[in-house]
């Protein structure tokens, strides 16, 4: 792998390599973009095949960070952190407390959170050491579990594509298919019982789905049956790269939207579900609950502060529509202009010269 070849492509800012021998830390932090503020983006933890494979994870979810962050409306670039190791038994309070000196050695550029393979007690002990880790205990100041929070994003959004798709965004009486049944998605499935949609759901686990029936009425089918159930809207909360060649066909829905991450599996599903006349909610704009709430965290977290941005997920979405309109492109390549084109104009208005410590922090 050419590093500087593949950051001069995406122009990445940073990469930055962690070792400490004593307690066995090796990280990864990629800075993708600083423009719209510092950095934020999660740690994971994951035995790599490799560390070339290591790099390349860092580096594609710190750009999908940007694109999050600037889609969201929030003052903040993109970045992302990687820990190659096992999480189930290469944990320990000396490996996060050193991985916490890097991070604080960066001096604000890179703000971390919880990620795969990492959890709230890991951030605390991040926490001991640098005060840019968000996701912490409750006691620390923090938004807590942020599922509810993710949920509510998505079920604004949904609303959002509801409208672009019959005209008005009640969901009343919709018959709604949700694909994973887990923390997000079963919040998710109370706000749109709670309206009066009617539910189909799967999940691999059992449990999930016997929940989903009895606490919301639900109907549940097989995993594989999903995909081609009558329904309103699909809503795929479980893996991505669920919108591919064998699942679209089957789709009977008008709208998708979900909280799943990369639920395109190549770019042109994007294509063929527009020419379909499949209105689709790009999963980083509607998702951004979770890094809205986390967000908020760096005022001193405020829930009602943090609800209400959450809320402008529904304009984010409607903005993401009349960019689709405007260039005559599916929703999603519309989500990736709507940032970039945000980005650009706050370069523009940024190059005034400050000496400000606070300059670089996010308001």
């Amino acid at each position: 792998m050419k590093i500087f070849d593949y950051m001069q492509k995406y122009d990445y800012e940073q990469l930055v390599f962690c070792q400490d021998e004593t307690s066995g830390l090796k990280a990864i932090i990629a800075i993708h973009d600083t423009t719209l503020g510092p950095a934020l983006g999660g740690t994971r933890m994951w035995m790599y095949n490799s560390e070339e494979e290591a790099i390349e994870d860092a580096l594609r979810l710190s750009r999908g960070m940007t694109y999050k962050a600037a889609a969201a409306g929030l003052n903040l670039g993109g970045g992302k952190a990687v820990i190659i190791g096992d999480p189930r038994k290469d944990k320990s309070e000396e490996l996060f407390r050193a991985f916490g000196r890097f991070v604080q050695g960066l001096n604000g550029r890179y703000i971390t959170a919880e990620d795969v393979g990492t959890t709230v007690a890991d951030m605390d002990l991040i926490y001991q050491e640098t005060n840019y880790v968000t996701g912490v205990s409750p006691a620390f100041g923090s938004g807590g579990n942020p599922s509810p929070v993710t949920a509510y994003g998505v079920y604004r959004g949904m609303k959002a594509a509801v409208k672009r798709g019959f005209g008005h965004d009640d969901l009343s009486g919709k018959t709604i298919a949700v694909q994973g049944v887990g923390n997000v998605a079963y919040n998710l499935c109370r706000y749109l019982h709670e309206e009066g949609a009617n539910l189909i759901v799967t999940d691999i686990n059992t449990e999930n789905v016997q929940r989903a029936v009895v606490d919301f009425g639900a109907k549940a089918v097989g995993v594989n049956e999903i995909f081609g159930v009558e329904c309103d809207i699909f809503s795929p909360c479980a893996l991505g790269a669920i919108i591919n060649d064998d699942t679209i066909p089957q789709f009977k829905a008008k709208v998708i939207a979900g909280a799943a991450n990369n639920q395109l599996k190549e770019e042109r599903h994007g294509d063929i579900i527009q020419e379909m006349g499949i209105v689709y909610a790009p999963d980083y704009v509607i998702n951004a609950g979770g890094v809205i709430n986390v967000a908020d965290e760096l005022h001193g977290y405020n829930r009602e502060r943090a609800m209400k941005k959450v809320e402008t997920i529904y304009d984010n979405m409607n903005r993401v529509f009349e960019i689709a309109d405007r260039d005559n492109i599916p929703t999603y390549k519309a989500a990736d202009r709507m940032a970039e084109e945000r980005i650009a104009r706050l370069a523009r208005s940024r190059k005034t010269f400050l000496r400000d410590p606070k300059a670089s922090l996010p308001k």
